[in-house]
């Protein structure tokens, strides 16, 4: 039998480099979605920041840094990237590993705000939406996770299904504002 390798989601796609802005994929450890039990919020957040040293994000918004982040995903649910979560947290939520079913990438550069705002209907300059905020938006026609993570850098994150849509995707839109240049 024939021996089964594992390839990332942009396996073969990225990185990639145009004009200013670079896109390159992300390996961000375990991936899992958190959502607290009612009445829980309060305890898991004490117990996150406990285990976790970052606090329960509040709506739009990622605690922690890379390698360990929180990011809010909507209402009573948030994505704990990095690490495997902690045993104290399973009494306060519940909890299941996505690990496999998102493509994260990190999207930077001078024109990074100027690509995005080809493809996402948010207003992600700076001066509206700072290191540390998160959207759940489109990107393009995808539903993704955009959370600002440096003054000209962006966490993207899709279904592992869109992976090459992204790249493409983005990848226009990087040409476009190039060729302004």
């Amino acid at each position: 039998m024939g021996k089964l390798i594992a390839n990332t989601p942009c396996d073969g796609l990225l990185p990639l480099t145009v004009g200013s802005v670079t896109l390159s994929e992300e390996d961000v450890g375990a991936i899992h979605s958190i959502s607290p039990l009612n009445g829980k919020q309060k305890a898991l957040s004490e117990a996150l920041k406990a285990a976790h040293g970052m606090a329960y994000p509040s709506a739009n918004r990622a605690t922690g840094k890379a390698g360990d982040r929180a990011i809010w995903f909507g209402p009573s649910h948030v994505m704990l990237m990095g690490p495997a979560p902690d045993v104290t947290l399973f009494g306060n939520a519940a909890i299941v590993d996505q690990s496999d079913a998102w493509t994260v990438v990190r999207v930077n550069g001078a024109e990074v705000e100027d690509v995005l705002a080809r493809v996402v209907p948010v207003d992600l300059r700076l001066s509206q939406f700072k290191r540390g905020h998160t959207a759940r938006t489109l990107l393009f026609h995808m539903t993704a996770s955009i959370t600002r993570v440096g003054e000209n850098a962006f966490q993207i994150m899709v279904f592992r299904s869109m992976a090459e849509t992204l790249v493409h995707d983005l990848k226009r839109a990087m040409e476009g504002v190039a060729a302004r240049g």
